[in-house]
């Protein structure tokens, strides 16, 4: 007999263990194929796997201003705060999906107290006090949903893929910050460049300006010559006040971004002194189906519809639950440890649909229409991540070439303002020909510096099309302006 009972336990805990584990209905999910490019478009031979992204943001940003806002903003941008907040909800309900899968145990209590009607109950021979009634219960409640057809498994693995895109959106924001901000400074930096152009020129304009009134003061030039120079100076001047509340709004825009009040930015490194990358790797295309955050949150959104049909289609099938009670009642509650007291009770039920009018077919469908649309949406991700890559390899190489034709054009310029002012000093040339050589001078240097700008953005958007940017400064050397500052 004991043998017996030996082998039933094994068996009665087998059987147990099915019932519990169940089976998985739906389609178990597989990572869609993507036909990624051999190399992106404007890498020439074969692709390498190292990658721009590979390196941290303080090591791809070398300006110690710039690092400092950076750090800055990974710790009060709203934008992040606010992403760092929705991973948390995100977390707490794929642990609140997760908690359907186990017993729900409750403690219960109670108190009654009721008198009973003269009218309707036969007096006893208490009297009055015959006719109240007191019971005290206390007890254990247990309901148990179990989930033989993976219904609540499938709400946990939707729940736990949801959590999983809230994390990589979050990397998205981070990214996206580090980018903005970089390309904010590099902005201000491009305008800080332009306005010393202009002041320059300005005070050149200034010395044209006295130069000719002496002139005119001498009887050697004419009032139109001076009137000209004058017209130059101010077209000059009247940039710098447009030039200077442009800085103002991009200094007021970083520190929106780094969640601070408006105010002045702190400069590090000039325009020219920036560091660039010698060579700027691209990776293979492939790697951006695992590195770049957005593609990898619209997978797990993919993730958690494929499992959200796997629930819609476990709603056809039985719903098996289980239901316990234990405890005590007794009028009196010094009563309630005794045996005699105890109650309990066991049920099972079964719950199997019949006819909802359509309502679990349309359910269903709905949830494979919105799989269909998470598909989409991978797939979308996925090929703007080829597209912008290759838009930013193409920009860098273009811009490259424009910044050398406007170098040449700049001291071709130069040389032409110098040869003007010959010319008229040797009475060969009126002074239409200074105007034109300055006004294209000052033109063209401003070109030149908004290209070098460009150049330094077209970095920095590469790194983040590429997805680099998400590291954190944990095992980074602090600058010392930063302390031990990091996200």
């Amino acid at each position: 007999m004991r043998a017996r009972r030996a082998l039933l336990l094994p068996a009665s805990a087998a059987l147990l263990g099915v019932l519990v584990a169940g089976c998985l209905v739906g389609p178990r999910y597989q990572r869609p194929e993507i036909v990624s490019p051999e190399s992106h478009r404007g890498v020439e031979g074969e692709a390498a796997p190292e990658s721009l992204a590979d390196l941290p943001w303080w090591e791809l940003f070398q300006d110690a201003a710039l690092q400092e806002m950076i750090r800055e903003s990974l710790q009060g941008n709203f934008d992040l705060r606010g992403a760092a907040a929705r991973v948390e909800v995100a977390r707490a309900r794929a642990g609140i999906a997760k908690s359907f899968l186990f017993p729900e145990v409750n403690l219960s209590g109670g108190y009654t107290s009721q008198q009973v009607s003269r009218l309707t109950e036969p007096p006893q021979d208490g009297g009055l006090e015959d006719r109240k009634y007191t019971n005290y219960n206390l007890g254990f409640a247990l309901s148990w949903e179990i989930d033989l057809f993976g219904r609540i498994r499938r709400e946990k693995e939707s729940a736990t893929a949801a959590f999983f895109a809230s994390e990589e959106a979050r990397r998205g924001v981070m990214i996206t910050l580090v980018s903005d901000v970089a390309g904010s400074y590099f902005a201000l930096r491009t305008l800080d460049l332009e306005l010393e152009i202009a002041r320059r020129t300005l005070q050149v304009n200034d010395e044209t300006v006295a130069y000719y009134r002496r002139r005119v003061e001498g009887g050697v030039s004419n009032q139109l010559e001076l009137d000209q120079a004058i017209a130059n100076r101010s077209r000059t001047a009247a940039v710098i006040p447009d030039l200077e509340r442009q800085i103002a709004l991009q200094e007021n825009l970083i520190h929106f971004l780094l969640g601070q009040a408006p105010g002045p930015i702190p400069r590090g490194a000039a325009l020219t002194e920036q560091h660039a990358p010698p060579g700027i790797p691209a990776g293979l295309p492939s790697a951006l189906l695992n590195r770049r955050p957005d593609v990898l949150e619209a997978e797990e959104l993919l993730v958690a519809a494929n499992a959200d049909v796997g629930a819609a289609k476990a709603l056809f099938f039985p719903t098996i639950s289980l239901t316990g009670l234990f405890g005590a009642a007794s009028h009196e509650l010094s009563n309630l440890s005794d045996s005699n007291a105890r109650v309990w009770s066991v049920a099972a039920g079964l719950f199997q649909p019949i006819f909802q009018g359509g309502r679990l077919r349309r359910n269903y469908e709905a949830a494979k229409a919105r799989f269909d649309e998470a598909l989409a949406f991978y797939q979308k991700a996925a090929f703007n991540s080829f597209r912008e890559v290759a838009d930013s390899l193409v920009t860098i190489e273009k811009l490259e070439e424009a910044r050398l034709e406007h170098e040449k054009e700049v001291e071709a310029l130069r040389d032409a303002a110098d040869l003007s002012r010959k010319r008229y000093t040797a009475g060969l040339a009126n002074y239409l020909e200074i105007l034109i050589a300055d006004q294209q001078l000052f033109d063209a240097e401003r070109l030149l510096a908004r290209t070098r700008g460009a150049q330094l953005d077209a970095v920095v958007q590469l790194y983040r099309a590429l997805g680099g940017g998400w590291q954190t400064e944990e095992a980074a050397p602090s600058s010392p302006a930063a302390g031990a500052a990091g996200p």
